[in-house]
């Protein structure tokens, strides 16, 4: 099984637990006489399943990401590293946009506000920051596609 099966299958069960903890607690309780509309054993029991198939995925995936290496770093390194890029990129970003805002004056009285960066450099370093951000993402993307899992 390709990593990306994996991660896609991972996100799917994912979704499933937390639908079935909605069915689950809607189905905690009844009036007196009236049954559930579920199986809460029955529901239990996927329950189970679902957790126990999620823990396998969960363990391969991460062995794969500590074992798998490229570009001398493990997909686990690549992907902290894009975690990072995404983080510093988003507050360049808002940096960048509170620096560029131009603060309107309605008088020459008006005390004037000034960006205290080179907002042209500053864009720049965006610009490079994104583009390094996609291209690491998209070698996390390739690699996923191409290492295989024990299924």
């Amino acid at each position: 099984m390709k990593l990306a099966t994996a991660l896609s299958e991972r996100s799917d069960l994912q979704k499933r637990l937390t639908q079935l903890a909605v069915r689950l607690n809607n189905n905690a309780k009844v009036q007196e006489g009236d049954k559930p509309s579920e199986d809460p054993k029955s529901l239990l029991a996927e329950l189970d399943n679902i957790t126990s198939r999620l823990e396998t995925l969960i363990a391969k995936i991460n062995l794969a990401n500590s074992t798998t290496i490229a570009d001398g770093k493990t997909l686990t390194e690549m992907m902290a590293q894009r975690d990072v890029l995404k983080t510093k990129n988003k507050v360049l970003r808002d940096f960048l946009d509170n620096a560029s805002n131009k603060v309107d004056r309605y008088s020459r009285s008006e005390i004037a506000v000034k960006s205290t960066v080179d907002v042209a450099a500053l864009q720049k370093t965006v610009d490079d920051t994104s583009k390094q951000l996609r291209l690491l993402d998209e070698r996390i993307q390739e690699l996923n596609w191409t290492t295989e899992i024990e299924d």
